[in-house]
């Protein structure tokens, strides 16, 4: 029964994100989230000792998101249905891949119906950097950044949490995850007060990042992937981010990163890749395979191993 409770939830959230995506009008626990940390940023993030209160925050509101839900679980462990129910609901809330696709997919379509201004408007939906100097291949380019990137951020890690911890396991990664969106930048601002969710985002993708590369090479069978996984990844100035995007260049054999402007400051990225190219409908459509294929075999990796260990305990 147990390997059931982890399993169903898993496949359930899984058709429920590819199915429904991320309606607008749903409540969600991440915007919930996203209020909480608003509030203690307005009231904390200022005077003296922000890293020390950005700490103590941060530590807080993670810790009690993991135990909200550990004991919310424990709570529904003698109710298997209802405990499957909404653990359904949970991964639901955890994964974005149908959503991440949509909104990439979206500022394609303006670019191409509209024009580029439309393009660079859209594209100011999904991004941090600045838009208004993006040539339409560049626009191309930095969507399919934020795809690969948000592979592993919206889809592999949250499936990554939920195989160690359940239910607690992936909702605490998307606060952890939110409050790296949220107050994490390197600005006057943000410096001290979001370091600490700045440097645990970074510890918690560490894994998944990797993980996101190698299955985006594996589920494409290209050599040149890898290739650039091993001499790119570690280029980027994250220290996470590199490999997904580095994965996904190598699969299409095309340049992104260098330089770009964020907030009207010049930030000069290292280039992943060397063949500067115009990119097509053709990488588009490879792209969004690549993340539809990279998250099933991550699911269907997570169910053989709950199986494999299930399957052990009982002959053991």
């Amino acid at each position: 029964m147990d390997v059931l409770i982890y399993s169903l939830p898993l496949i359930i959230g899984y058709l429920l994100d590819l199915l429904l995506g991320d309606p607008r009008w749903l409540p969600h626990p991440i915007r919930f989230f996203g209020q909480l940390i608003n509030c203690g940023d307005k009231a904390l993030n200022k005077g003296k000792y922000r890293k020390t209160k950005g700490f103590c925050f941060t530590l807080i509101l993670i810790s009690c998101i993991f135990l909200f839900f550990y004991l919310l679980m424990l709570l529904l462990k003698n109710y298997p249905v209802i405990s499957i129910l909404i653990a359904s609901i949970f991964v639901f809330y955890g994964l974005a891949n149908k959503s991440l696709i949509e909104e990439a997919n979206a500022v394609i379509k303006e670019l191409e119906t509209n024009g580029l201004e439309a393009g660079r408007k859209r594209l100011s939906w999904i991004v941090g950097r600045d838009v208004a100097q993006l040539s339409e291949n560049q626009v191309r380019i930095a969507v399919l950044e934020t795809l690969s990137e948000n592979l592993s951020d919206g889809v592999i890690a949250p499936l990554f949490f939920y195989a160690i911890a359940g239910v607690p396991g992936i909702m605490t990664y998307k606060m952890i995850n939110t409050l790296d969106s949220m107050i994490a930048y390197k600005s006057t601002k943000y410096l001290a007060f979001g370091y600490t969710a700045a440097k645990i985002d970074d510890w918690v993708n560490f894994i998944p990042a990797r993980i996101t590369a190698i299955l985006i090479a594996v589920v494409n069978k290209s050599s040149l992937s890898w290739q650039f996984i091993w001499k790119y990844g570690a280029a980027h100035a994250s220290p996470n981010a590199g490999y997904p995007e580095a994965a996904l260049a190598g699969v299409l054999n095309c340049q992104f990163g260098g330089p770009n402007y964020y907030k009207k400051k010049l930030v000069n990225k290292p280039y992943i890749g060397k063949q500067y190219r115009e990119l097509t409908s053709i990488d588009l459509y490879i792209s969004f395979r690549t993340n539809h294929l990279v998250t099933f075999v991550t699911l269907i990796g997570i169910l053989i191993i709950y199986l494999s260990l299930y399957c052990l305990r009982i002959f053991i």
